[in-house]
């Protein structure tokens, strides 16, 4: 019941962050517990015969991970030349009091300095300073960005840089749309959009929360009558003892 539980609170979690951009979901992981064993397979009966299963009880469930699932979301077009959604594999950096952090959010904003932060202020790496008679700003697949005045003149230029892992799964969620390097994620690898595998950008668009409301629905039911029968089990068995507690009298 434990085990349901905890899966209901992975599914409920990926339903709240419906909306979240960049956001994506988990899935609870679990394995069977060790077995109780009366008697082997093929273990020689008393006539020298060779069973051909045993009698195993199982002792349960236990959670092994909640796993990200990385695959991509959907793209909304916003029309806002600092919404930027990465297509294929990869992650923006951004600096929090001088930690590197890694989000798929490409909801980026100006500060009163020029420069391209999150929402929360943090600046993206390596930095991109927005001069303040920018007309224009504009990106292209490559990550290449450039400001320009009114006339179409560069005023400044510069390219992103993307951020990808041999395992993204073992990243770390900070919330804000954060994620962190850890032991089982492997160090971050830097390389330029589109190139050596790493994905292009796309100006004017974000990427969605890549949760499908039917399929965690569809989890969200299974798990509640699991619950359910589970409750049941317990209940049922307590009534078996209860019969045989009774049966001295």
């Amino acid at each position: 019941m434990e085990a349901q539980q905890l899966d209901q609170d992975v599914v409920a979690n990926n339903l709240a962050n419906l909306n979240t951009v960049g956001f994506k979901r988990s899935r609870a992981d679990f394995q069977d517990l060790m077995y109780q064993i009366y008697t082997k397979a093929g273990a020689e009966t008393s006539e020298g015969n060779q069973t051909p299963v045993g009698i195993e009880i199982g002792m349960g469930v236990k959670p092994i991970g909640t796993q990200k699932i990385f695959n991509q979301g959907d793209y909304q077009l916003t029309g806002n030349a600092f919404d930027f959604a990465v297509e294929g594999d990869g992650f923006f950096q951004v600096e929090d009091n001088g930690t590197t952090y890694y989000t798929r959010a490409g909801n980026f904003k100006v500060s009163k300095d020029g420069y391209l932060t999150t929402a929360d202020g943090l600046k993206i790496i390596p930095e991109i300073s927005v001069p303040q008679d920018t007309v224009t700003f504009t990106v292209d697949k490559g990550g290449t960005w450039t400001a320009a005045d009114e006339t179409g003149s560069a005023l400044a230029t510069g390219r992103m840089e993307l951020v990808k892992f041999i395992n993204p799964a073992g990243l770390t969620s900070m919330g804000r749309n954060l994620y962190d390097k850890t032991e089982g994620s492997g160090e971050p690898i830097t390389g330029n959009p589109g190139e050596d595998g790493m994905g292009t950008i796309t100006q004017h668009y974000l990427e969605m929360s890549n949760v499908s409301v039917i399929e965690e629905m569809i989890k969200m039911i299974t798990g509640q009558r699991a619950y359910e029968i589970n409750s049941k089990a317990i209940q049922t068995a307590d009534a078996m003892l209860s019969i045989i507690a009774g049966l001295k009298r």
